[in-house]
């Protein structure tokens, strides 16, 4: 039986030290990976298992501008082998691509191990103090602007029901996101912003929006998980 391993890769740059001992020897064993890039999933496989002949390997890329199309017919081919699926930064399919290929791993009857690893949701939800227990990742807000704040409205309401709101956005908008959260929200609300987490100018803040607004923040092409809630 074929075994689909979901390989956790690190969150910030040499951060390796976040990565679990036995994920070298899921990475060991592995023959063919899924990767989103080539480069940069090569260079993590060497980092962590520098005996590993990459040579050797074969990689396929997922190609989000084709819809994640691979081909689909190797794969039936195959027998008794180990792949591994990597994220381009921490826990596959979390706010990463690879779903569809897990879908495929499910019909073709394949065995699905998933593997602990650093995650940015987990992490900035963990250390936001905010309730653990109901909480709704949300992804991206909508560039719109209407639209951006109509939903930043709705996850504040949300927020002050106890129901913890987590999203994100590309690091070149995060200034922009939080400036928007600073002009919307009440400025009882709670935010939590997590900033270049597992690197090593790591921050992590929970402070009501009056409180942000008297700070001076630069999250300004910073990979960052903002977070509302009560």
């Amino acid at each position: 039986m074929n075994t689909l391993y979901l390989i956790p890769t690190t969150i910030a740059e040499n951060s390796t030290q976040t990565i679990p001992t036995y994920i070298a020897d899921a990475i060991t064993i592995c023959e063919i990976f899924v990767v989103e890039n080539l480069k940069t999933a090569r260079r993590f496989i060497k980092s962590i298992v520098k005996a590993k002949n990459i040579d050797k390997c074969i990689f396929i890329e997922l190609d989000k501008h084709q819809n994640y199309k691979f081909d689909e017919q190797f794969f039936y081919t195959l027998k008794n082998k180990n792949i591994g699926l990597m994220s381009e930064a921490g826990t596959p399919c979390i706010a990463d691509p690879g779903n569809k290929f897990v879908q495929l791993a499910h019909e073709l009857r394949w065995k699905i191990k998933p593997l602990v690893g650093p995650s940015s949701i987990l992490l900035a939800l963990m250390s936001s103090g905010f309730n653990g227990q109901q909480f709704s990742f949300n992804g991206y807000l909508p560039i719109d602007a209407k639209e951006r704040r109509s939903k930043i409205l709705e996850l504040e309401r949300y927020a002050n029901k106890n129901q913890t709101q987590i999203f994100m956005d590309t690091p070149y908008r995060n200034q922009k996101m939080l400036e928007e959260l600073l002009s919307n929200c009440n400025v009882n609300t709670k935010l939590c912003i997590a900033c270049n987490l597992a690197a090593n100018d790591e921050w992590i803040k929970t402070l009501t929006i009056a409180e942000w607004k008297k700070q001076k923040v630069d999250v300004q092409k910073k990979p960052c998980i903002f977070i509302l809630g009560k």
